[in-house]
């Protein structure tokens, strides 16, 4: 089986590749890099997948939240139009699309207080949101093959690309160090999610296939950003004070969710249980080399 891999650079698509390696290789990764396919170009998903030979494209190009929103335009060519067709060309040619969506989807729901499932309205409150959500929507309608994946506040040993190689772990760990204090907001509930173990979900997506749909591909668990950073910083080590504030006392140019956990029971019942976030937080930081820090 022949994969094409969109966003190989990432640290979702390197753990993408890596993954493949230690499940023996069971089927051939194609990557595409932006060098080779750059999807915000009109005309080029067409051109690009369809003179290339495969059996699944699986989708793993990431965007930042904040400048999508000062580019709309941009957002919905990316993360919409060009999702579409990439759904249109695999279902030309019979092939499954795996496609990688986002928590942002959902945030509108004001009072929610329990972990959104997969049949719940979306509602985003921000562009990039917006973008991704009709991108969902318009790949199952184009593609009846088509897995959209939905994964959430993602922490991967390559960083993210879109956050110039970092993460929020590793801001954490760099402004704990810096400064020996730092302010998280308390007010946004979250599934922190390592992608070492959206990968390995991903493989066996891959092979061993499952029903079309949505899934959410996420650690067991739920914190708050706040909650999140306290056990960052308390595991890697470093002496200093996490201290809570509100999103209003964090500026950002966009509006960011308040409750966005997602619920992984379905994905739970297709391939077993995430491990909880703070086993996938551990395994992160022993792989960066950050547990037992100077402080520890």
């Amino acid at each position: 089986m022949r994969v094409v891999l969109l966003g190989p650079n990432g640290q979702l698509g390197h753990d993408v590749q890596r993954a493949c390696a230690e499940a023996g290789e069971p089927f051939e990764l194609v990557p595409l890099a932006r060098d080779r396919l750059d999807v915000s170009v009109a005309g080029a998903v067409e051109r690009v997948l369809g003179e290339t030979s495969f059996d699944a494209v699986l989708n793993c190009i990431g965007t930042n939240a904040e400048d999508m929103e000062d580019n709309a335009t941009l957002a919905f060519s990316i993360n919409t139009h060009a999702v579409k067709a990439m759904a249109r060309v695999c279902a030309a040619k019979g092939a499954r699309f795996v496609h990688l969506s986002t928590d942002y989807v959902f945030g509108g729901d004001t009072a929610r207080a329990r972990p959104f499932r997969e049949d719940d309205p979306t509602a985003p409150v921000n562009v990039y949101g917006a973008s991704k959500a009709m991108g969902e929507t318009l790949v199952r309608l184009v593609c009846e093959d088509a897995i959209v994946l939905r994964v959430a506040a993602l922490f991967g040993v390559a960083g993210s690309r879109s956050n110039s190689g970092g993460n929020f772990v590793e801001t954490a760990i760099r402004v704990a160090r810096e400064k020996g204090a730092l302010q998280v907001v308390d007010d946004q509930t979250i599934s922190p999610t390592s992608t070492a173990d959206v990968a390995r979900i991903l493989s066996r997506v891959l092979r061993e296939g499952c029903e079309p749909g949505i899934y959410h591909a996420v650690n067991s668990g739920i914190t708050t950003r706040f909650a999140f950073a306290c056990e960052i910083v308390r595991r890697v080590g470093v002496d200093a004070t996490v201290t809570p504030c509100s999103s209003a006392d964090y500026p950002s140019r966009i509006m960011r969710p308040r409750y966005t956990p997602l619920d992984n029971a379905k994905v739970s019942a297709a391939f077993g249980p995430p491990p909880p976030w703070q086993d996938a937080l551990d395994r992160y930081l022993r792989a960066k080399g950050h547990a037992g820090g100077a402080a520890a």
